[in-house]
């Protein structure tokens, strides 16, 4: 997808996240909305100050994301786009596989 098309996608929240427990708490929160209540995706945003804590923070992310729905007993079909946001941000846009389809993405 190109970043116009990943950017379409209507999001319920944007974290700002700072730092890896930052990206902990993001990724609960986001178990907690759920990811199929809404046909919506959440966008993380990541400074590119410190590439390696970006790169940790996408990676809490998407691992915890997928860990805390299994033990919330909640379907795991979840994409994840990661991409250049901005000029100061790398962003990753994560939405359930059949929102994506339901929206024509």
């Amino acid at each position: 997808m190109e970043k116009a098309d990943i950017e379409a996608i209507p999001i319920i929240k944007t974290f700002d996240l700072k730092d890896e427990k930052d990206a902990y708490d993001a990724a609960e929160e986001m178990v907690r909305i759920g990811f199929y209540k809404e046909k919506k995706g959440f966008k993380v945003l990541m400074s590119k100050e410190s590439k390696k804590t970006a790169k940790r923070i996408g990676y809490i992310i998407t691992t915890s994301v997928t860990s805390d729905l299994k033990k919330a007993g909640q379907e795991r079909d979840i994409q994840y786009w990661t991409y250049h946001h901005d000029k100061e941000h790398y962003a990753i846009v994560l939405v359930s596989s059949k929102v994506v389809q339901e929206l024509g993405f």
